[in-house]
């Protein structure tokens, strides 16, 4: 068994498995007010669509990819329970490139191809808003991937979207009282500008 067939099955027992409604970002669900009021958006790398279920519900035409069959499996019974015009598509994001100025809303959350980056501030219409989260390396939970390699280093995402207009950026990292904030993931909200 090749590698990328051991990394899909792993991924498809993984949503096979879980339970619970899906949960969209923390940085989405705590800043959807600056969302449009129409648009095109995307839910990249979008497990169960807890993200694409959100924007939906708000009124945006929404596309959702993941590598996961049995994710876009769920995620499109889910939105057709909910009466949502969500298009969930089995899409390998790494091996496809974005298409170019297509979307007013990119949402990644814990999802971290740094090679993707220039495609995924591409895809962007000027104007358009990019919501990211993922974990970082200063953590102080034990959640998310043990590989450092898909862990962000500190002050990392404001550099690899320097080309964008921050909006909204947090990293709390150790500082202060670790019981207190949002520790273990940085999250950005930035613009492409027109």
């Amino acid at each position: 068994m090749t590698e990328e067939t051991s990394r899909y099955l792993r991924w498809e027992s993984r949503y096979r498995t879980a339970e619970g409604e899906p949960q969209p970002a923390r940085v989405l669900r705590e800043l959807d007010f600056l969302l449009p009021q129409q648009g095109q958006a995307l839910d990249l790398a979008c497990g169960y669509g807890g993200n694409a279920l959100l924007m939906a519900a708000q009124g945006l035409a929404v596309t959702a990819w993941d590598y996961a069959g049995a994710a876009i499996e769920d995620l499109r019974e889910r939105a057709s329970v909910r009466g949502l015009p969500i298009r969930a598509e089995v899409r390998d994001v790494c091996a496809k490139p974005l298409p170019s100025e297509t979307f007013d809303v990119i949402v990644v959350s814990f999802f971290l191809d740094r090679g993707l980056v220039p495609a995924i501030a591409d895809a962007l219409r000027p104007g358009g808003l990019l919501f990211y989260e993922t974990f970082v390396r200063e953590a102080v939970g034990t959640s998310g991937p043990t590989n450092p390699d898909f862990r962000l280093m500190p002050g990392e995402l404001l550099r690899l979207f320097a080309e964008l207009r921050v909006i909204d950026y947090r990293e709390h990292a150790l500082f202060g009282d670790t019981e207190q904030g949002q520790r273990d993931i940085a999250t950005l909200v930035a613009t492409r500008q027109a």
